[in-house]
């Protein structure tokens, strides 16, 4: 198993290190000609707007509201953001890539569906934990957002969902894992992980790591469907 430690020295998540990743995918739509400045204002955009949702929300969050806290003016803004609504489809659909990306990255190759699973659960948690107010924001503004944010923020969750699922399918298939449901496993799974990141006083009043907390997902989950413990 790997420490979250170790994860970090493998996967570069800083937030500069996100919003260069950001830029280059978006690059035709900000026309900043240095990369440098863009990406520190990327930073401040993006640190802003987890910050403002996460005292008043995304919804009573105005362009003002972003231009006092990240220090740019009104112009600058709108340089890199065409409105609220824009900014709020660059942050799922980065958060979502960036997810996917890892996610699949760190379980490909391997074929053993348990070592697979370990891999899974690790990185969801690892990543939540780098990207805390993301996957806070991510889950905590869903209820609140126009029908088609919400629907984009349903479908993410449905992914990760659906990549576990398709682990366990495969364990099922293989006998690597006693009989369950996958889709049912697969959601109960996914309520344990996102715990770690809606809860965290929880677990920090109890002096819980994210490396304890995997290791005790990893141990449960594997006392309930590995085949040769039954």
């Amino acid at each position: 198993m790997a420490t979250f430690q170790e994860f970090r020295d493998r996967v570069p998540l800083s937030r500069e290190e996100i919003c260069r990743d950001f830029l280059a995918e978006n690059r035709e739509r900000i026309p900043v000609k240095k990369d440098e400045k863009a990406v520190r204002n990327l930073v401040k955009i993006f640190d802003a707007t987890l910050a403002i949702s996460s005292r008043k929300g995304f919804q009573a969050m105005s362009v003002r509201d972003l231009a006092r806290e990240t220090g740019l003016s009104m112009g600058a803004l709108y340089t890199y953001i065409a409105s609220k609504e824009t900014l709020l489809g660059m942050i799922q659909h980065h958060g979502r890539r960036i997810l996917m990306k890892v996610l699949t990255a760190e379980i490909e190759g391997g074929a053993d569906p348990r070592e697979k699973l370990i891999r899974a659960i690790e990185t969801h948690l690892y990543l939540s934990e780098a990207m805390r107010p993301w996957f806070y924001f991510a889950y905590m503004e869903a209820k609140h957002l126009a029908r088609e944010a919400q629907r984009r923020a349903i479908e993410m969750e449905l992914m990760t969902e659906g990549l576990l699922s398709d682990i366990l399918t495969q364990g099922l298939e293989t006998g690597a894992f006693r009989t369950v449901d996958p889709h049912l496993t697969a959601a109960v799974l996914k309520a344990m992980l996102q715990d770690w990141y809606l809860k965290p006083w929880k677990y920090h009043q109890r002096g819980v790591s994210v490396d304890e907390y995997a290791g005790f997902v990893i141990d449960l989950t594997g006392t309930f469907l590995w085949s040769d413990r039954e």
